[in-house]
């Protein structure tokens, strides 16, 4: 392919007057489907099954929004209350996104999905990895949470997948490990939204690469009201951060000392 060829996607095709998603005319996608199947379609290429459809628009309603505590929230709102435009507030939020606020989607599927491919029931294959990451003292992504020993986002998550015949091995191998995290005396470590959409997306065929992809289409409903809020019922630079801090640095001095 030479410098001068002409850009390929698979997509979308636009030219004047027309629009292709997927091979999908938009003015029928407009008007005969939702904008989670729409989602699904743009990452898969192809509109999901009425079941799918339902785990998937499911999936996408559970992180709409954690309080003003996570670090996504915090950046929007300190970034809009000085003075920045929706834009700017929101893609700070989605900046503050890393590997331990969203994505431990992205590892946590990766994990389930290399171990779903091998031999054995979710039950021993849980087991092996624990035993492994263990050995290797590492965490598995997914699991705890600061606030909730029960997230109810995670219950009604795998609850409809079981309702909707989603529920498949990389499910099932989340909730063995959650149940040997549990059982082992230490602490129990459940099962959070981020673990729960890493095996549900999974059990989809979803490739785990697309984890932080789940969490900020699901995330940006709310910081874009988080950011709407703090510009249109707060004063501009209030007090956002915690200002009981402790000096930790050298005692007070002069130059030549």
């Amino acid at each position: 392919m030479t410098d001068d060829a002409p850009w390929q996607s698979s997509i979308s095709e636009v030219s004047a007057n027309q629009i292709f998603v997927r091979g999908y005319d938009i003015a029928e996608l407009i008007e005969k489907i939702s904008f989670s199947d729409a989602i699904y379609l743009v990452l898969r290429g192809n509109l999901p099954d009425a079941k799918s459809s339902e785990l998937f628009r499911a999936i996408l309603v559970s992180c709409i929004d954690h309080g003003v505590t996570p670090p996504s929230v915090l950046a929007t709102r300190t970034v809009m209350s000085a003075g920045n435009s929706l834009n700017t507030a929101v893609a700070a939020g989605i900046m503050a996104i890393g590997d331990v606020h969203g994505g431990a989607i992205e590892q946590s599927a990766r994990i389930l999905q290399e171990v779903a491919r091998k031999e054995g029931d979710p039950h021993s294959l849980a087991i092996s990895l624990v035993r492994d990451l263990r050995a290797n003292t590492q965490r598995m992504p997914g699991f705890g949470h600061q606030l909730h020993t029960s997230d109810p986002r995670t219950i009604k998550l795998l609850e409809l997948a079981k309702r909707l015949g989603l529920y498949g091995k990389h499910a099932m191998l989340a909730e063995e490990i959650e149940k040997i995290f549990a059982g082992d005396g230490k602490n129990p470590l459940p099962l959070n939204i981020d673990g729960a959409i890493a095996a549900v997306t999974s059990d989809l065929g979803f490739d785990w690469q697309l984890g932080k992809a789940f969490f900020m289409l699901s995330r940006i409903g709310g910081l874009v009201a988080h950011a709407y809020e703090e510009k249109t019922t707060q004063k501009p630079i209030r007090k956002l951060g915690d200002f009981n801090t402790i000096y930790t640095g050298p005692p007070h001095r002069t130059i030549g000392d």
